[in-house]
């Protein structure tokens, strides 16, 4: 058995130590695109692609910076090799957290320069919250809606077939990251 993954393209990712050079932004927008919001557990399939696009386009409709804009579409990338644990059941397992968070810190490394500041990481946080409401609402039936967060972003919970919600991950990836890049 061995200790790494195989990504889409072929790579070995070793996700207990993992190297940033083995992260590619287009295995993570593969796998995002595939991988079903809420563990499943909702009433139509909802990538984790598209919640993460649907991210980073509200932080630019706020008005947040690019570097937070990407953040927010990067945020979930760690669950394209280490798989999602829902947040009831992820409090239990130490060291998971702890992998996720260093994987995810790479990718912020890799893309963004540096990892995220405390600011830009709550920014991430509140726009990350802020859909879990509305998942919670139009996924599972959960919650009021008059209780829903205002949101910028005019967003619906179309079922999309996953090679248009990669290619939109892709493109918005290499949008933000060109006007970052610019500065």
């Amino acid at each position: 058995m061995s200790d790494y993954i195989t990504t889409y393209s072929g790579t070995h990712f070793f996700p207990v130590n993992p190297d940033r050079k083995d992260f590619h932004i287009r295995d993570a927008a593969h796998a995002l695109s595939l991988i079903c919001r809420g563990n499943g557990q909702v009433k139509v399939f909802f990538s984790v692609g598209q919640h993460c696009i649907n991210c980073a386009r509200e932080a630019l409709a706020r008005g947040y910076s690019d570097r937070v804009a990407l953040a927010c579409l990067l945020h979930d990338a760690g669950e394209a090799y280490l798989s999602d644990v829902p947040s009831p059941f992820k409090k239990y397992l130490k060291d998971y957290v702890a992998l996720e968070n260093q994987l995810i810190s790479m990718i912020y490394q890799k893309y963004l320069g540096s990892d995220v500041t405390a600011a830009e990481q709550e920014r991430v946080k509140e726009i990350d919250r802020d859909f879990l409401a509305y998942d919670l609402y139009y996924l599972l039936g959960e919650g009021q809606r008059e209780k829903l967060p205002d949101m910028k972003l005019d967003f619906s919970y179309e079922v999309r077939p996953f090679e248009k919600v990669e290619q939109e991950y892709l493109e918005l990836f290499y949008s933000i990251r060109e006007k970052i890049l610019l500065y």
